[in-house]
């Protein structure tokens, strides 16, 4: 499958992701209440999430479920107030007109952060943790007491800690921190583990996500993507070859220009796709309610389209390209050539099929297609939180649409050597069809 094919099915499918979104998921004109407490708690959300070390739920997969915990708190907090306008998600309570949306809105981020912050198994080390609750806990004094004190700041912050609350124990025993999702299988066509510099596997962080309790959809493999292509076959060899030359460390096609694509999409896509929709919140003035709705889709969306794809990679198991071509004796493909030491210009440590920054962006931006279209005006910039770019490099870029970064994403993790182009194309597919599910079922104005 070509580059122009891989992008026209993604295109495909985000244009039904639109149609979804003008029927069911489009933005109501705004009201009198800004969002500038839902976009602030957003970033505060982000960031302090994040800090969390990869093993304790910091890495990508879980941090997503973190953030739409969050978000989907918040969401029910501003919902529960004032004129019904959406269906909560799973707050029923309904909370006086003159609310404060700016107390509830701040207490049901702090109140959700906190728990996950404070309660988040120590697997790894975790010495920052009292300092990142320290200021998380400035950060919602400063929230809350920036609000004059009134019996709507009162009903405000009840209306938060209700909505986190609800969803804390909506989520308890979902299976977070389980058991690995992962079954060793030595045969060909199976993920194996890279090595440290002391020899020891390096393995998934969080290998559990595949068997969380998604949010939107009905199970892990509702929406569970096609099979990897068969070794023997001639689809999986051009695949073979095209990484094979491209996505390796030294000697490799790649221009400068390709090399520094592949480092720049290193990173976690959550901190990126928020600040998106926060930047498109302000500049299209969105209200509280349709803020809130914009962000809880988009990281519920995004934590399925992630526990969808953490449950197929371990279904599937299949070989990375470092394992593949070293190995492409053991494929029976006659179409492929082993080559023993060949690696990756980039790595990560779980299977294959389908690629998880695929899935995730592919519901992000197919959550932010349903608002904003998919040209936006004046464009939208992207920073790079990426360890793999050199000193220097540049880290904030401007698309002007959202077909621009999907498109590049499929070929920057293919010139990473770190996938092959099937399980970039099938990701993006997973994403948007996550996504459009949960905007058919969830989040719907009140008498759709």
């Amino acid at each position: 499958m070509n580059t122009r094919r891989s992008i026209a099915i993604i295109a495909a499918a985000l244009i039904a992701s639109v149609s979804l979104g003008a029927a069911g998921a489009s933005a109501a004109p705004p009201t009198a209440t800004n969002a500038t407490a839902v976009v602030h708690w957003n970033e505060v959300a982000a960031n302090t999430l994040a800090a969390v070390p990869g093993p304790n739920g910091g890495a990508p997969p879980a941090y997503q479920i973190n953030m739409a915990m969050t978000q989907g708190a918040v969401y029910d907090a501003v919902t529960a107030i004032g004129p019904k306008q959406y269906q909560p998600y799973v707050l029923k309570q309904r909370f006086g007109a003159k609310a404060s949306i700016e107390a509830a809105v701040a207490t049901a981020a702090y109140d959700v952060v906190h728990a996950l912050v404070s309660t988040a198994p120590e697997i790894a080390p975790f010495p920052g943790r009292g300092g990142l609750l320290t200021t998380l806990d400035a950060q919602y004094a400063a929230s809350v007491d920036a609000i004059a004190e009134s019996s709507f700041k009162k009903q405000g912050i009840a209306a938060g800690h209700a909505a986190a609350d609800a969803m804390l124990q909506a989520r308890q025993g979902d299976g977070r921190f389980g058991p690995s999702q992962w079954v060793r299988d030595p045969r060909a066509g199976h993920w194996s583990p890279l090595l440290n510099a002391m020899g020891q596997e390096i393995l998934d962080p969080t290998p559990w996500v595949g068997g969380v309790e998604p949010f939107l959809v009905e199970s892990a493999t509702q929406f569970r993507s096609a099979p990897p292509l068969a070794l023997d076959s001639p689809e999986y060899a051009a695949e073979v070859n095209e990484v094979q030359m491209i996505g390796r460390a030294t000697g490799s096609s790649r221009t400068e220009a390709q090399t520094y694509v592949a480092q720049w999409w290193q990173w976690a896509p959550i901190l990126a796709w928020n600040e998106v929709a926060r930047q498109l919140i302000v500049a299209n003035e969105l209200s509280a309610a349709d803020s809130a709705r914009l962000l809880a889709m988009q990281n519920l969306s995004g934590a399925d389209a992630l526990i969808t794809c953490w449950a197929d990679k371990y279904y599937y198991d299949f070989w990375r390209p470092w394992n593949a071509i070293p190995r492409a004796d053991e494929d029976g493909n006659g179409g492929t050539t082993a080559e023993p030491g060949w690696t990756a210009l980039l790595t990560a440590p779980y299977p294959d099929h389908p690629s998880g920054h695929n899935c995730n962006d592919g519901a992000h931006a197919a959550v932010l297609r349903m608002f904003f279209g998919d040209v936006v005006a004046g464009g939208f910039h992207m920073t790079s939180t990426s360890a793999a770019l050199p000193a220097g490099a540049q880290r904030v870029r401007t698309f002007d649409t959202f077909s621009q970064p999907l498109s590049e994403l499929i070929d920057a993790r293919i010139w990473a050597g770190l996938h092959f182009r099937y399980a970039d194309v099938e990701g993006q597919r997973l994403g948007v069809n996550v996504a459009q599910y949960g905007a058919a079922h969830y989040f719907q104005s009140v008498g759709h």
